[in-house]
């Protein structure tokens, strides 16, 4: 975790949360699935005018009537609370009776016609279903999401969405107090008139209506949630500025890691449009500077940081390109007092800046790194003032009106992307800086010579050990937004280039005398043509290391 002395926002102790449920009513349509949403009332304190799924708060009745209704074997207690509340709530809301008679026969209209949907207090919903004798069918009710609110609103609910198929021979019927309007549409539909302006959906309902376009049927929901009976995926997403609009993120979204290290606490605070023209703070000792060469390799542009605070001083992280208007904005945003100048590794996106930034500055930094080794490319030569060892650490003290402080940064060996590739601990907030060893939106390119997909798996090993040994979260690339869940991250990255590699051996198994681009087409399918020359530099390292554990496991 980051010091909360170095977060550039104070503090705050977002809303308490508030249980509640959803439920996605669905139904085959003749041209796909349809779910039931309807409107909320204009005047409700959450999300006015917008359409939803039914659904509202649990309260303990609902944790109470567990033993009037059928559940499935994996069903577990709060899920089950959480489907009886979802009854409950449709019915209250649309008048749709998930409930059996003993012989197994679904609730019909004459049924729902002798409960009340408006019962006074001393005549509960599940009073008036036993007195028919009916029991509430939660286990056709399955998890589908779970969503918590995000921290910025005054509102926040812990929600499981639910799904159930609709009962046939039910017809909603909204309560036209909390609900109107209720009206069946394609998940597509849906999200296109949002689009358009004549649909007003919240930010989980357009993610769960997005994921909910991937099925066929209902059936296929069904089974897909009743497979392990949790939620196919959890979020409490993020917020910040995106061209002068809020816009939101869910964890598995680029920019979310950016707005966990820089608003912790959910405020709307943090500006994600990409620009060179200045410095963007992430924390008080922490500020990123992005060259101005986006591309195909470099996606918005080089990262450089600078590490530090006016009392300490600052390390400059890969300096970039020799972009004159560049380092001096980096010497600016420093006061021109950096006092150490760091490359993680030597390619020309990364290295060249070093020389004319320290040029700049008057006490004339060393320029810290490893050398290039004989199998880099005639661009990617790099010498530095001095060699840095693996494990070694650069240290700034200084002090301030708060006391002593220190930020240390340990260097980490992560051959690879380039035999010469260092990563970077700030061991006193669990930031990595990953050089190009880790990418936010990408995976970096293995070049060989110098680049080795074997030291690159390694390298992603010791990473994950470092993440687990020093409580990193964080990662923060040369190329993108922020990552959070830094060892989650590395892990899912290797799994990738294993899966991809898989698919290379299976290629070259399918054609032993095919050619790299042969290979390419088949491995890469699901990578634009456009991006093959580019793959075809990782798939030749991907060979050299399908070849290299061959010759391994020979007697």
């Amino acid at each position: 975790m980051a010091r909360t002395s170095q977060l550039l926002h104070t503090q705050r102790e977002p809303a308490p949360l508030r249980p509640a449920a959803t439920v996605l009513l669905l139904r085959d349509g003749p041209d796909g699935i349809e779910v039931l949403m309807t409107r909320r009332s204009m005047t409700a304190s959450f999300a006015p005018g917008a359409y939803v799924f039914p659904g509202g708060g649990i309260d303990s009745a609902d944790a109470q009537a567990h033993s009037m209704a059928h559940r499935r074997a994996k069903q577990s207690d709060l899920h089950l609370t959480q489907a009886i509340a979802a009854i409950r709530e449709s019915f209250e809301e649309l008048g749709v009776l998930f409930a059996r008679h003993a012989d197994g026969r679904w609730a019909d209209n004459a049924d729902i016609a002798t409960i009340n949907r408006q019962a006074p207090p001393d005549t509960s919903f599940y009073a008036q279903c036993q007195h028919q004798g009916l029991t509430l069918a939660a286990d056709q009710v399955f998890v589908l999401a779970h969503w918590i609110t995000d921290r910025d609103l005054p509102r926040r609910f812990d929600v499981p969405f639910l799904v159930a198929q609709m009962p046939e021979g039910q017809t909603p019927v909204a309560d036209e107090s909390e609900q109107f309007e209720p009206v069946w549409v394609r998940p597509a539909d849906a999200l296109s008139r949002h689009a358009n302006g004549d649909f007003f959906i919240v930010f989980p309902t357009i993610r769960t209506l997005q994921r909910l376009t991937a099925f066929a049927l209902v059936q296929d929901v069904l089974q897909a949630c009743a497979v392990n009976d949790e939620p196919l995926w959890t979020s409490c997403p993020r917020a910040g500025w995106l061209a002068g609009n809020e816009a939101r993120y869910m964890e598995h979204e680029a920019p979310f890691g950016e707005l966990a290290l820089v608003t912790p606490d959910g405020q709307i605070h943090h500006h994600l449009d990409w620009q060179t023209e200045g410095p963007v703070p992430l924390l008080k000792n922490l500020q990123r500077l992005t060259a101005p060469n986006p591309g195909v390799m470099t996606g918005p542009g080089t990262n450089s940081y600078l590490l530090g605070d006016p009392n300490t001083g600052y390390i400059a992280i890969d300096p970039g390109p020799a972009d004159v208007d560049h380092l001096k904005r980096i010497w600016r945003a420093a006061g021109g007092h950096i006092r150490m100048i760091v490359c993680t590794h030597s390619h020309p996106d990364h290295s060249p800046g070093a020389r004319p930034l320290q040029a700049l500055c008057t006490h004339k930094p060393p320029i810290l790194g490893m050398a290039s080794r004989p199998t880099s490319r005639a661009n990617s030569q790099f010498v530095p003032d001095r060699e840095l060892e693996d494990g070694e650490k650069l240290v700034l003290q200084g002090t301030g009106p708060d006391g002593d402080i220190t930020h240390t940064l340990r260097t980490v060996h992560t051959p690879g992307h380039a035999a010469n590739h260092l990563c970077l601990v700030l061991e006193e907030d669990g930031l990595l800086f990953s050089g190009d060893h880790v990418l936010n939106g990408s995976t970096t390119v293995i070049d060989p010579p110098d680049g080795h997909m074997g030291d690159y798996l390694a390298s992603l090993d010791k990473l994950a050990t470092a993440c687990e040994a020093d409580g990193i979260e964080f990662i923060l690339p040369a190329h993108g937004h922020v990552l959070g869940f830094a060892h989650q991250a590395i892990t899912q990255l290797r799994a990738h280039r294993l899966r991809r590699e898989a698919k290379i051996a299976a290629a070259m198994q399918a054609m032993p005398q095919g050619s790299l681009q042969e290979w390419v087409e088949k491995a890469y399918d699901d990578v634009p043509p456009r991006l093959w020359p580019v793959a075809a530099r990782s798939l030749q390292a991907h060979v050299d290391h399908i070849r290299e554990q061959a010759l391994a496991c020979e007697p």
